[in-house]
């Protein structure tokens, strides 16, 4: 039985990388992940492990089909009777990767578009990825905001005004230029990286955070390392001193909080 407290919307990334992102999303009403790029087994010990129970997740949005984000939506979706949220693109293009889903369990969910879920508001953004038709999500509830975008190329004007001045990001921070440039990828995986089709650099993490920082923004994740191409030093110290230069006051206004692989972030209140 879940026990309500507050009404509060309370986050926690519970892994982020290129090889895993699942994120936890709480109001009083609902308890979704977004993504689910681990097995189903981790998933439950990364719940576990923030002391929330893999059984009150009721709802999964998707982000794309990559996957190091629908690993484990097939076995959620069945294991646990979960609603599940994507594109009708996304979804034709995930099918053979995730398994049957109850046809009642399917929802379409296309971008540009705001849906409720009771007490929480999403809203669903298009990004340039090299996926059938990639969407983030904007979370609303109780007059706070949370961002999730990673995967994406570039950052349009249009994204940039959709996700201003949220209370919380998870941003994408995939690799540093330098590491990737000499790093030991191929040179077309190296291009397709750096691609308007890729994923954001260090630097273009913090320029879009320049871009949509506002006064109710308390905090930030960076999210999606490479492994092979960043480190979690690298891309604090990046993002940090670009925002520095530009008079931000990290640590300050707001706080720049790393994601891990493998260890969930503590769930916060927003």
């Amino acid at each position: 039985m879940v026990t309500i407290v507050s009404d509060d919307l309370r986050v926690s990334v519970l892994v982020s990388s290129s090889s895993g992102n699942v994120t936890y999303i709480e109001t009083p009403k609902h308890h979704v992940l977004v993504d689910a790029g681990m097995s189903g087994k981790k998933i439950k010990e990364s719940l576990d492990s923030i002391g929330k129970d893999i059984n009150d997740i009721d709802s999964l949005f998707v982000t794309h089909e990559h996957s190091d984000h629908v690993q484990g939506v097939g076995v959620l979706a069945r294991r646990y009777d979960l609603n599940v949220y994507a594109n009708q693109k996304t979804w034709d293009a995930m099918a053979s990767k995730i398994g049957k889903v109850p046809d009642e369990k399917k929802n379409i969910f296309e971008h540009n578009k705001i849906m409720t879920l009771d007490d929480l508001d999403i809203q669903s953004f298009a990004v340039s990825h090299d996926a059938a038709d990639p969407q983030f999500y904007k979370f609303y509830h109780n007059g706070k905001t949370f961002v999730i975008l990673t995967d994406t190329g570039y950052v349009s004007e249009k994204v940039q005004k959709t996700i201003e001045n949220a209370d919380a990001y998870l941003m994408e921070c995939n690799h540093d230029v330098e590491m990737l440039r000499n790093g030991m990828y191929p040179w077309p995986l190296k291009q397709r990286i750096l691609s308007e089709k890729g994923h954001l650099s260090n630097d273009d993490g913090a320029r879009t955070l320049m871009d949509v920082i506002g006064n109710k923004t308390k905090e930030i994740y960076l999210g999606h390392l490479s492994p092979e191409n960043n480190t979690k030093t690298v891309a604090r110290t990046s993002v940090t001193d670009i925002l520095e230069q530009h008079d931000f006051g990290v640590g300050h206004d707001f706080k720049i909080m790393d994601t891990d692989p493998k260890v969930a972030d503590p769930l916060i209140t927003l």
